[in-house]
């Protein structure tokens, strides 16, 4: 049986969150986000939808929701939960889109980066930010509080002992 919109709709709240549509087997359709739950949802049973809405309005017969506290989180939860399911009617976010983050990379010189990319190799990682201006703006911030590198340079006792690399020109300017 489709979803009622006469009876969904007045018990979902006016904050942000993320919505899932599920099909009649349990399963995952579609994964949203929205800044006010009620009001993104009621906008799937306006007259003028998609050709791929409506089937998929079709097949969904239960609408599960999450409140979050604000905007971000409801972004950085819907993609991960659209990467952990992968709803058949999620195809903007199929595209494995990732967030950045901001890595001190655990090397005898330390060296502080932004990579949509974690993995475990001993570094620290701070994130996901949703804006990559909030990262840029952090990073040049921890630039001016430490003295910590920015060049991508392979920096191995072995490399720097046998002279194979110059000191660089941030470190002559004294930054």
């Amino acid at each position: 049986m489709p979803i009622d919109p006469g009876f969904i709709l007045p018990l979902l709240p006016h904050k942000p969150g993320v919505y899932q549509f599920l099909d009649s087997s349990g399963t995952i359709i579609y994964i949203g986000k929205a800044i006010d739950l009620r009001k993104r949802v009621s906008s799937y049973f306006s007259k003028n939808q998609s050709g791929k809405t409506s089937v998929m309005l079709k097949k969904a017969v239960q609408l599960r929701h999450i409140v979050t506290d604000n905007e971000s989180d409801a972004l950085l939860l819907e993609n991960n939960l659209v990467k952990k399911h992968q709803p058949r009617y999620n195809i903007l976010l199929k595209d494995d889109k990732t967030y950045p983050w901001i890595c001190i990379k655990k090397e005898p010189f330390l060296r502080v980066f932004s990579t949509r990319n974690t993995i475990r190799d001993g570094s620290v990682y701070f994130g996901p930010y949703t804006s990559g201006l909030m990262v840029k703006t952090l990073l040049e911030l921890i630039r001016q509080l430490y003295r910590l590198r920015t060049c991508s340079l392979n920096l191995t006792k072995s490399n720097i002992e046998s002279g194979k690399f110059k000191v660089c020109l941030e470190y002559h300017l004294g930054n």
